[in-house]
């Protein structure tokens, strides 16, 4: 086996837009900490598999796509091995949501609301994103020494939360606000699973790792940032050596984050620099005790393969249509921003549909022997991040989300029902898929799974037949 890691420095420029949220937001100050691209690849003399971490809220396949085919040309890691997952960090660089030229067929009106008013990509930027994921592979690639490594999984509850609430109305809201007496409960699971594998050369010298935990990246330490992230790859370089790659890959994080809404105290210490240290630092500790404590040896075989699903979009009716549309011509608006957010998004959805009625959708597997990662382009909620685990064959099943393209939240079927709701279910321009969409996920993720065999997990030499007790222990009592 062979192993390789590198990564490459993206932090934005001041003045760049900051994506993650519906409006324009723009980079201020001194950043906190670089926003970085990690990869690593992996060889096991037959394959090459490359798993990429990047520090930005979405990627999108156009830039994915690119990245694949200068990847292919420039060492012939062939497109259907690499994986792209952004680490959603809310402090990155301007890579979303609108694309460059998105809706240039759409009315003079639509245009100014996507353009002037909506967060979008920066086509400086997305060449920065696109040259930094094939530079840090193509790196990774130059780079394979012999290697061990090992695989394991971490535990980190009371770091991630399910920020949806079921209420006393029978409907499910986000952040339904601490201390609400009308919250019945929490309205999904979390997942404290932290996967991790990491690589040694054939000295002993640890190479890097990739780690896999489901967690918002929206703890805001302050100015430009990988959030949480950051201190994540403080943590294990602190144990395992200043130039230990830690490529990171977020779980099904569409309905958690780090705020407890439960929780009856003040949220004082759920956001900025605090926040940031706490989830990190947990995540890395918990990465650390699987790096000094799980048996190295080959992970393999390797493999890779995907499917691209067609899954139709949301339609809104035509008099919401007509109602957003009056309400985004009003000047000054009659309502409070929100209503007018979700306005122009509809507006903007319905040009979207006009071009794209139905989205693709990329789901893939890949195989690091007895574990395999398996993406999807979504905020994607928890619970189905969970059954597709249940359902795979690997002892070590990691599900990498908004990975190869971004297509807005994918709730469950319940979350769109007639007692679901909250945030992550209303209609935009960024979320819009149909509601069986995360069935559909988990059901292609899952048979892609099975479609492979499980490496062995490495284990320990076993002893051989009990020799003579120990000298020192083998005795009676002594009284006198």
């Amino acid at each position: 086996m062979k192993a390789g890691f590198a990564e490459r420095d993206i932090t934005p420029k001041q003045g760049m837009e900051r994506p993650g949220g519906y409006g324009k937001s723009f980079h201020k100050g001194e950043p906190h900490d670089p926003t970085k691209v990690r990869a690593a690849v992996f060889d096991d003399g037959a394959t090459r598999v490359a798993l990429v971490g990047i520090d930005v809220c979405f990627i999108y396949r156009h830039v994915v796509e690119a990245a694949r085919a200068e990847i292919e040309k420039r060492c012939g890691i062939a497109p259907q091995a690499v994986m792209v997952g952004a680490s959603h960090t809310h402090a990155g660089g301007p890579s979303g949501m609108v694309q460059p030229g998105q809706f240039d067929h759409a009315s003079d009106l639509v245009k100014t609301w996507a353009y002037e008013r909506s967060s979008c990509a920066d086509p400086e930027y997305i060449k920065i994103m696109r040259d930094a994921i094939v530079d840090a592979v193509v790196e990774s690639d130059k780079k394979r020494v012999e290697a061990t490594a090992c695989v394991g999984s971490g535990h980190a509850d009371q770091v991630g939360f399910n920020r949806r609430q079921r209420m006393k109305n029978g409907l499910c809201y986000s952040h339904a606000g601490r201390g609400n007496p009308d919250i019945l409960d929490y309205a999904g699971p979390t997942d404290p699973e932290v996967g991790t594998i990491g690589a040694w050369d054939a000295a002993g010298k640890f190479l890097g790792c990739v780690v896999n935990f489901a967690c918002h990246g929206t703890t805001g330490p302050g100015r430009t940032s990988a959030d949480w992230i950051c201190y994540l790859e403080q943590t294990v370089r602190g144990v395992m050596g200043k130039d230990a790659i830690v490529v990171f890959l977020n779980g099904a994080c569409g309905d958690i984050t780090q705020v407890n809404n439960l929780s009856p105290y003040t949220a004082d210490r759920e956001r900025g620099e605090r926040s940031a240290r706490f989830v990190g630092t947990s995540v890395g500790a918990e990465a650390l005790k699987v790096l000094v404590s799980a048996e190295r040896g080959d992970l393999g075989p390797l493999a890779a393969r995907g499917e691209l699903l067609r899954i139709p979009r949301r339609k809104p009716s035509p008099e919401r249509l007509k109602s957003c549309l009056e309400l985004v011509q009003q000047e000054p608006p009659p309502c409070g921003p929100t209503e007018v957010t979700f306005a122009k998004e509809i507006l903007m959805l319905d040009a979207l549909i006009a071009k794209e009625p139905v989205a693709n959708c990329e789901v893939q597997a890949v195989q690091v022997g007895p574990a395999v990662f398996l993406s999807n382009p979504a905020e994607y909620f928890c619970q189905l991040g969970l059954d597709i685990k249940k359902g795979s064959p690997f002892p070590f099943t990691y599900v990498a989300t908004l990975a190869n393209d971004c297509v807005g939240y994918v709730p469950t079927e319940e979350a769109l029902g007639p007692h679901g709701g909250g945030y992550e279910t209303r209609l935009s321009a960024y979320t819009n898929l149909e509601p069986k969409a995360g069935t559909t996920i988990a059901e292609t993720s899952v048979t892609l799974a099975r479609s492979l065999t499980p490496g062995a997990v490495p284990e320990p030499e076993k002893v051989k037949a009990a020799g003579r007790p120990w000298g020192y222990g083998a005795t009676a009592p002594e009284l006198d």
